[in-house]
């Protein structure tokens, strides 16, 4: 392809595409540019589809490279790793709205690989990064429902922003993500402070509306390249292994639904019993019967067919009776219940959530600043102060296998769970903790996600963190068969599993604080999403009334291991000598008093402890070691140890000062010893401070005003 540099005007901000320029042999390369933010995108197909697989092997990666900012990595090998969280959850972004769009019979390897090649603070690069997945998909002419495209909306005031900078993001009300198709919008991304559910939707609106621009965009570029979107027949299916599996099994399987069992167990065992005597039916066919030959080739296709059958049964059942599988109510939320304060007090705040089968035990953590997560990626937050993170281990479904470290899934629900809960945090100045909340998930049947940030919200409050409203989660499903379309409240995961959406919604009395939607489907209409978001509204008032019978408000009190903090602010100039050389000052009170000792750039001064008297004490020597003397300043101290030529005042916690020999009296004194011994209380007189930081003291010359006052500060230390 000839170099192409295709330009869009977009909400006056320009996005630049640049074609035949990079990577030539993968399938579709594009850079994509705003600002001076540049993207690359490629998308490859393998040549043939993988053999033994019954589903897309997609792979999408977004890759950061700390060059992009002008930065080299830090660690001994100096290059990029493990990917950072934010990329992670960039590799979702990516994924999310693109994986629906694939067909569902297509079997070749695709991986849709983004690297950020340069990045400034106005423009963020994830964005870019999808519309760029879209187009680079196009050019490799896969096949593909597209064209997909994505923006950012932000709040700042009363006005919406399309793809608003980071100071924008931070400074408004607003992060939304959403992307759509010309069928509708398939995918939504957001966090808010506490938004009423209608500005929210006007929010999504205003979005797509950019979002169909930016579709047309595309297709004015195909067709400026000559390029038309790929159309593939998918494969063709011998019927003859469907049709038997349908006629044996869909009665059966209709029966066990209309039960209405609520028991996930034994639903499941009942349908795997249907199952059991459809395979032992095939077994007795004669060797040479088209349905036993189809069922060997493909020994996955009964299982796939008997979840169709399932799947179409269930379906039909919501659409025409109006009745769930555990036959709740279409707006129904399921059983809940929830307790606070299991775990002994070593752990600073726990909280049990159950709704039906599903159980998430959270756990608070409150640290001291020092324990705030540096962040090593290109974003330009360099400190995390609250840190949410979620484990779904295998036993949470019954089932077995290797545990390892977080994965994608893991990643973004924790990342979900804590966009839901930081509008309702306690700022820094109020409460300087640092606060982790782990979710494990000990039971698993829908929604762990929503069930994460309402465990999470009675941790925080059994900790004693004072949020300023609870949070609650919901998570909404959809059935849509032709144009009938019936939305559900508090899916379980057969519904997840079967549905057509997963739409979860979390948010205080006030407002949303939080969204995440995702399709199967290639889009729905925004009367649609509107639908969900106001059904959702009931079901988290409902959550949240049973999540306050347990706990109605933060506990007044922190757990007596949590540690306590005392913060101080001192000179950024004393910054130096609170530390010392090689730490030994800061290193040397930790030592004496046991506490932990934070000094941030500001001049922030954090003590942490779970011993009051010893946090003063280390409090009392820091001011000493800070306060700024001058000459002529009076104090009383204690000799700490002599020398033939005079005495070492203790004038506060680790400052010393020297009286000379001719400054302990107005007289000739012989030996030291004969005026002052070690353990003495003596008032002193700053003389002078020499240029090497030397303080010279004296005896002389003090007022019995002045030496008052100074005993009075010895016995009661000002309280800061």
């Amino acid at each position: 392809m000839e170099e192409l540099v295709k330009s869009l005007s977009f909400d006056g901000r320009d996005i630049r595409l640049k074609l035949g320029v990079f990577a030539p042999q993968a399938g579709g390369a594009v850079l994509i540019e705003s600002e001076e933010t540049s993207v690359l995108v490629t998308a490859t197909r393998s040549a043939s589809p993988r053999e033994g697989i019954d589903f897309l092997p997609l792979l999408v990666d977004y890759e950061e490279r700390l060059y992009a900012a002008g930065r080299i990595p830090g660690g001994f090998l100096r290059r990029e790793g493990r990917p950072p969280e934010k990329a992670t959850l960039t590799s979702r972004l990516i994924d999310r709205p693109l994986r629906p769009l694939f067909p569902s019979w297509l079997r070749d390897d695709i991986q849709v690989v983004a690297t950020t090649m340069s990045m400034d603070e106005r423009v963020p690069p994830d964005i870019l990064a999808v519309i760029g997945a879209s187009v680079a998909v196009l050019l490799a002419k896969i096949p593909f429902n597209g064209p997909m495209a994505a923006v950012r909306v932000g709040l700042v005031g009363d006005d919406f922003i399309i793809n608003p900078s980071y100071q924008e993001i931070e400074d408004g009300d607003l992060d939304l993500v959403v992307a759509g198709t010309p069928d509708g919008i398939i995918m939504i991304e957001a966090g808010a402070n506490q938004l009423p559910e209608q500005d929210v939707i006007e929010a999504i609106d205003f979005g797509y509306e950019a979002v169909r621009d930016l579709i047309q965009a595309q297709l004015d570029l195909l067709k400026e390249l000559g390029i038309e979107l790929v159309k593939e027949e998918p494969p063709q299916v011998d019927p003859t292994l469907e049709n038997f599996i349908k006629e044996r099994a869909t009665v059966p399987v209709k029966e066990v639904l209309a039960r209405f069992e609520k028991d996930k167990n034994v639903r499941d065992a009942a349908l795997d019993a249907i199952k059991a005597e459809v395979e032992a039916a095939i077994a007795e066919l004669p060797e040479t019967d088209p349905v036993k030959l189809a069922a060997t080739e493909n020994p996955k296709a009964l299982g796939n067919t008997f979840k169709d059958v399932t799947k179409m049964l269930m379906r039909r059942q919501v659409i025409e009776d109006g009745v769930r599988v555990d036959g709740r109510k279409l707006d129904e939320v399921r059983p809940i219940s929830c307790k606070v304060g299991l775990l002994p007090k070593r752990v600073h705040g726990s909280g049990l959530f159950n709704r039906g089968l599903t159980q998430v035990l959270s756990i608070a953590t409150l640290g001291t600043p020092g324990d705030a997560q540096e962040m090593d990626d290109l974003h330009p937050d360099e400190q995390k102060r609250y840190l949410h993170h979620y484990n779904f281990p295998p036993f949470s479904v019954g089932e077995t296998r290797p545990m390892r470290s977080p994965g994608r899934r893991e990643i973004g629900h924790g990342a979900l769970a804590e966009r839901a809960l930081l509008p309702v945090l306690p700022k820094k100045e109020e409460f300087p903790y640092v606060i982790r909340v782990v979710s494990e998930v000990l039971s698993s049947n829908g929604s762990t996600s929503m069930g994460s940030v309402s465990g999470s919200t009675l941790a925080l409050m059994d900790a004693g963190v004072p949020i300023t409203k609870p949070v609650s989660g919901a998570a909404m499903g959809l059935i849509k068969e032709g144009e009938e379309v019936r939305v559900l409240t508090d899916i379980q995961g057969i519904e997840d599993f079967l549905g057509d959406m997963d739409f979860k919604v979390a948010g205080t009395d006030t407002g949303i604080t939080a969204l995440q939607m995702d399709m199967k489907i290639t889009g729905l209409p925004l009367e649609v999403v509107a639908q969900a978001i106001h059904q959702a509204k009931p079901a988290r008032l409902h959550i949240l009334s049973k999540m306050l019978e347990a706990i109605a408000a933060p506990r007044s009190d922190l757990s007596p291991y949590a540690p306590r903090l005392m913060t101080l602010k001192i000179d950024q100039d004393m910054i130096g000598a609170l530390i010392g050389p090689g730490g030994k000052t800061v290193k040397g009170i930790t030592e004496k008093t046991g506490v932990k000792i934070d000094i941030a750039d500001d001049g922030t001064v954090t003590i942490a402890a779970t011993d009051g008297e010893a946090a003063k004490r280390a409090r009392a020597m820091v001011q000493g070691l800070t306060r700024k003397l001058n000459a002529g300043d009076v104090y009383a101290g204690k000799v700490t140890r002599i020398i033939p030529i005079g005495a070492f005042v203790e004038l506060l916690p680790g400052m010393e000062g020297m009286i000379h020999i001719s400054q302990l009296a107005d007289y000739r004194v012989g030996k030291v010893e004969d005026e002052v011994s070690v353990g003495d209380e003596v008032v002193v007189k700053i003389r002078e401070i020499d240029n090497r930081g030397r303080i010279n003291l004296t005896r002389l010359g003090i007022h019995p005003d002045e030496a008052a006052a100074a005993r009075g500060e010895v016995a009661a230390p000002a309280e800061v």
